[in-house]
């Protein structure tokens, strides 16, 4: 299968390796970094740079605020899959929400790609052909170092987004009762450092409704993952069991008394933390990802359906 993969050249996660991925799991990738620019004039892009006549997938990874503006060019395209790790805000109060389906409603015949089992389920209620892939971590960046685990409760990560304000509030009244690390890094080597000195990583996702990529990377770098529950459709379908692999909670009250039962019983956190670790590098690798995305691309795509009057709006 050939593939036209159209990314952001500036973003701020790094997802080299999932672009990698993707690749490697192609007959054929043409991996394009879009600039802003370009991202906001794609009718332009493609006169100037593309022959879509050449690939079998184009698939699309840009800034949700930019494609949305472009429907109407974008529905003229052949063979579109998006890939959007950022649908759930379809469903959150948000500045999003509701446009995500809004968007794809335009043309109803794309596949999307969500990091979200509920999201994708939803958007299937809703008629769209979408499928799940989660997210996962950069393999290559991030690993367990074995080192001395000196911060016990930890979080790294933004709380300052609208759609991260369960968070910041689970987060702040986390703080009120234990010593909890709220702190922020630099990508790469600080990043994985920090992790690495982290005993406890909370995972405080609050009204998200899907595992964000941090759930995957403390897990890889070897810290017991206490992460907000989602529930059991979202849990069951990335292997996410309570208590054995993760620990999940749904209020703070919860999440202290299972942070208790840890405390007195380390070689459970510590049995807990191995099989979290193992089943990040088996399954959530960003080369394991991208073969999945991959696979999820290959079948047929839905007929494209013109709406009446098409065909004269195109001048003929």
């Amino acid at each position: 299968m050939n593939v036209l993969f159209l990314v952001q050249a500036e973003q701020r996660a790094i997802l080299d390796r999932l672009y990698d991925g993707i690749a490697d799991a192609c007959s054929s990738c043409d991996t394009r970094w879009l600039s802003s620019d370009e991202q906001a004039n794609l009718k332009r892009y493609f006169r100037e740079h593309v022959d879509v006549s050449r690939y079998d997938r184009i698939l699309f990874f840009l800034r949700f605020k930019k494609e949305m503006r472009q429907w109407r060019f974008i529905r003229t395209l052949p063979n579109v899959v998006i890939l959007e790790h950022d649908a759930y805000q379809n469903y959150i109060p948000c500045k999003y929400t509701g446009k995500f389906s809004a968007h794809y409603r335009r043309m109803p015949w794309v596949r999307i790609i969500s990091s979200g089992a509920q999201v994708s389920q939803r958007l299937r209620d809703e008629g769209f052909d979408a499928c799940f892939v989660p997210k996962g971590y950069d393999q290559a960046l991030l690993s367990y170092q074995g080192r001395t685990r000196d911060i016990e409760l930890g979080f790294v990560g933004s709380t300052k987004s609208v759609a991260y304000s369960g968070r910041k509030a689970l987060l702040e009244e986390l703080g009120r009762h234990e010593d909890l690390l709220v702190t922020k890094t630099k990508s790469g080597e600080e990043y994985c450092d920090t992790l690495n000195r982290i005993r406890f990583f909370v995972s405080a996702d609050v009204g998200m409704g899907e595992y964000m990529i941090k759930n995957f990377e403390a897990m890889a770098c070897g810290c017991v993952l206490l992460a907000y529950d989602h529930g059991e459709l979202e849990s069951s379908a990335i292997g996410f069991v309570d208590m054995q692999n993760v620990v999940l909670f749904r209020t703070v009250e919860q999440l202290r008394e299972k942070l208790a039962l840890l405390r007195s019983d380390p070689e459970l956190a510590q049995r807990i933390a191995q099989a979290g670790r193992s089943t990040a590098e088996a399954q959530y690798g960003f080369n394991q990802i991208g073969r999945k995305i991959v696979e999820v691309m290959q079948p047929a795509l839905r007929p494209v359906e013109r709406p009446a009057g098409w065909l004269a709006w195109l001048g003929f």
